[in-house]
């Protein structure tokens, strides 16, 4: 493979994972944070809170600022853990509330993410 199709395979990688992070964000903020006002958008463009919003962006931040996008198959078995603790316990309850739900809301992202791929 040359490195120039490897550069984008590890583009394609990236964009995928900051969709279905995303996807987790948005998922996880309809149904954890119902009564709040969905004034902002998501990288997936679906609706979300404003704080919701920041994770969102944070992690598409940190993603695409990912060194390790060619090698990792998820952020919890990287050993450079690029998110601030706090972060990482936020986006650590979106994981655990969305992942099973992304099943059925989003089968494909959910297995792709499952998967690695």
């Amino acid at each position: 493979m040359c490195a120039m199709e490897h550069t984008r395979n590890i583009e394609r990688r990236r964009a995928l994972e900051i969709k279905t992070v995303s996807q987790m964000i948005a998922l996880y903020c309809a149904g954890a944070h119902a009564d709040e006002p969905r004034s902002a958008a998501a990288r997936c463009g679906e609706p979300v809170c404003p704080a919701c919003a920041e994770l969102d962006a944070y992690a598409a931040k940190r993603t695409e600022r990912c060194r390790k996008m060619h090698v990792k198959t998820s952020c919890e078995q990287c050993e450079n853990h690029c998110y601030a603790p706090e972060m990482r316990e936020r986006i650590r309850a979106v994981m655990r509330y969305a992942a099973p739900r992304m099943l059925l809301k989003h089968p494909v992202a959910a297995i792709r993410h499952l998967l690695g791929i």
